[in-house]
């Protein structure tokens, strides 16, 4: 038996600039434009016999948008990030470089008081151990890029500093299986 899950990051809710941490805010005009225009090629996605997204406003509206109808998982929010959610990295640079130094260098921490990197990293783990496996079209998952990203490094088992040497683009769609326990990377040409 066997996992096949494809995982969509979700539309862009904000400019790069504008991005905030553990931002809930709903899609922009140009990311239900970006959907609108994605539609014909990401329609094959709804075959997934299990949807599932974010509870985000943009992952939700991503999976509507494309007609997809995902069940909201709460596991696949993306990173607890305390006193800093709403907030740029610019601005909590400029307010506790410090505390940012820390946390981008050691994934163990959570200055923020919100959730460590690695506690992330473990939770989509969690999630992804817990998707049943079987004969079927396969699983898809919306959700944030950083959620994507947590779910790399651990199905890769890679080191938890390789989560900031992972871009995930909006819209783009990437498969992990699982046979005989351990995971697999697979990109699509």
């Amino acid at each position: 038996m066997s996992v096949r899950l494809k995982l969509l990051a979700a539309a862009r809710s904000s400019s790069l600039l504008a991005t905030r941490f553990d931002d809930d805010r709903p899609l922009d005009a140009a990311g239900w434009h970006a959907a609108e225009r994605a539609a014909p090629v990401l329609c094959r996605l709804a075959a997934a016999e299990l949807r599932y997204c974010s509870p985000s406003a943009h992952c939700r509206e991503t999976g509507d948008a494309l007609g997809l109808s995902p069940l909201a998982q709460p596991a696949l929010r993306d990173c607890d990030m305390g006193r800093w959610r709403g907030r740029t990295l610019g601005e909590v640079t400029a307010a506790e470089p410090r505390a940012v130094e820390t946390w981008l260098g050691d994934p163990g921490s959570a200055p923020h008081g919100g959730e460590s990197l690695v506690a992330f990293i473990t939770r989509v783990g969690g999630w992804l151990e817990t998707r049943p496996a079987g004969d079927t079209a396969g699983l898809l998952a919306v959700a944030e890029p950083g959620v994507v990203r947590a779910a790399l490094v651990y199905a890769l088992q890679a080191p938890p500093h390789s989560y900031w040497c992972i871009d995930v683009q909006p819209l783009s769609v990437t498969t992990l299986t699982r046979r005989s326990g351990s995971w697999n990377l697979q990109l699509e040409g």
